[in-house]
């Protein structure tokens, strides 16, 4: 393996995700309105309803957490919908690159746009609302942040696949998996709560796992055991069935024409 060509393969897709992120100045609408829209708007609910500050950290934890989501696998699926939109993918898969270098070099930009919201979001919670982002530490921080963009990027990997696949007709899943997401993971209210059906449900997405752990250092019980192994070793199996299916969509696209046709 030569290992310079991967780096280069890798930078490559960074360099064109940081040239589309340069020249759409509505990125900042995704990076900071939005975002910061989801929050005050669920701060002044919290505020309203006089919940209490622990009721409230536990809601703000989830709001920020589904935001650096949101921003990051969007960030991930643009860099195929431009290709897309843009009529111009058949000439990027044209190249000898496979769905490791694919990911990475979308997932990289999408976690630095991620750790702007992560920053933005936390100090307008503190700010107004006192939430206190930083208990966990850095370290404990840095692991719960690191899980969030694991989950970010297995979302983008999905909808890779589905689009290789289905066509622009799977576009619609770029904005609809998180939202199946912030249903069943725990992100406004703990997964206990749930059916037993869907707590069994909720135990196969990361980000639940992540969660528990970002909130037990605010006092909150854990619904699983081991949140934390049980969070990394689901998102690592995921990444490995996901980077193998994107090779094999990306393989079938060439052969079936699929290519081809979103370039049409």
């Amino acid at each position: 393996m030569n290992l310079r060509g991967e780096v280069v393969k890798v930078l490559s897709f960074i360099y064109k995700d940081w040239l589309m992120t340069q020249r759409n100045t509505f990125t900042i609408l995704e990076i900071v309105f939005w975002p910061t829209i989801g929050l005050l708007s669920v701060e002044l609910l919290t505020t309203y309803l006089n919940l209490t500050h622990e009721i409230t950290d536990f809601i703000l934890s989830g709001v920020i957490s589904i935001g650096v989501v949101q921003v990051c696998h969007l960030d991930m699926a643009y860099v195929l919908l431009y290709s897309v939109w843009s009529k111009s993918i058949e000439h990027e898969f044209v190249a000898p690159i496979n769905a490791v270098q694919f990911v990475l070099g979308s997932w990289v930009i999408g976690i630095l746009r991620g750790l702007l919201v992560f920053a933005l979001l936390s100090m307008l919670s503190g700010y107004f609302f006192g939430f206190e982002f930083s208990k966990p530490g850095v370290f404990g921080i840095t692991l719960f942040l690191f899980g969030i963009f694991c989950s970010a990027a297995i979302v983008g990997i999905g909808i890779f696949i589905l689009i290789l696949i289905y066509g622009q007709r799977a576009e619609v899943a770029a904005w609809s998996l998180v939202g199946f997401m912030l249903l069943i993971s725990g992100i406004y209210y703990p997964v206990s709560i749930l059916p037993k059906p869907a707590v069994t449900i909720a135990s196969f997405f990361p980000i639940t796992y992540f969660l528990e752990y970002y909130r037990s250092f605010y006092g909150f019980s854990e619904t699983f055991t081991n949140p934390l192994i049980k969070g990394y070793a689901t998102a690592l199996a995921y990444f490995l069935l996901g980077i193998f299916a994107l090779e094999r969509a990306i393989n079938r696209a060439r052969k079936t024409g699929m290519l081809l046709r979103l370039s049409q």
